[in-house]
């Protein structure tokens, strides 16, 4: 097999990976089983069930889209905003690492062999991006972490500094996200007025969301520039 027939097929390979998850999501509901997990970690000591939960959640999220939003609840009502927020970003740190090391395996030597000049030019300048702007795409990541970890493996971005920034910027959007469902509770999935509710009378909380809004701009504004 020579190598262009191999990057071909691995290239392939991944493509089959991205698209058959949504496939996967329509067999498992897993929201119906967060409650019994929960029960599960309450029954653990603290130093186990902490283990359970980063496990769980780096195996489930990576075979299922929609399955975050579930664990980051659950986490908040388990282990409170902190100590959620920190695991989740150890867990959301080492899926950055397997899914950019996959990506990166199976897709950079197709991408690299086929791409037009435009790309690799383009390709070229994101290997030079800076850390302070890959800590920006973290904290206010416009795409999900799944595809931006997937992404950031087919160019040529190094991988050491993006788990840099992934470890540092992660926990400051999940902190954010984890007080604000601590404070709101099952509502914050169901009931936007009491997520509305909850900023009106956390001045805090809102100012910051400004700020995060401010960092997305930020992201835009960069994803869009031509320089």
């Amino acid at each position: 097999m020579n190598g262009k027939l191999g990057n071909s097929l691995k290239f392939l390979a991944l493509i089959v990976f991205v698209s058959a998850l949504p496939l996967l999501q329509s067999f498992v509901d897993f929201p119906a089983y967060a409650g019994h997990i929960r029960n599960i970690l309450n029954n653990f000591p603290l130093l186990y069930s902490s283990l359970i939960y980063v496990i769980l959640y780096v195996v489930v999220t990576f075979f299922i889209l929609f399955s975050k939003d579930a664990f980051w609840l659950m986490g908040a009502l388990v282990f409170g905003a902190g100590l959620s927020a920190l695991l989740i970003s150890v867990a959301e740190v080492i899926n950055a690492f397997i899914l950019f090391s996959l990506s990166r395996k199976l897709g950079r030597g197709f991408i690299e062999k086929n791409s037009p000049a435009k790309y690799r030019n383009f390709d070229e300048k994101l290997g030079h991006i800076s850390f302070a702007w890959l800590l920006v795409f973290r904290v206010a990541p416009l795409i999900p972490y799944k595809f931006m970890d997937l992404s950031a493996g087919l160019t040529k971005i190094d991988i050491r500094k993006y788990l840099a920034a992934a470890a540092l910027g992660t926990p400051f959007k999940m902190f954010w996200i984890q007080y604000i469902i601590s404070g709101v509770g099952r509502g914050v999935l169901y009931d936007p007025r009491a997520v509305a509710e909850y900023f009106l009378h956390n001045k805090i909380i809102l100012v910051s969301g400004l700020f995060y809004l401010i960092l997305v701009v930020l992201a835009v504004i960069k994803m869009r520039s031509k320089d």
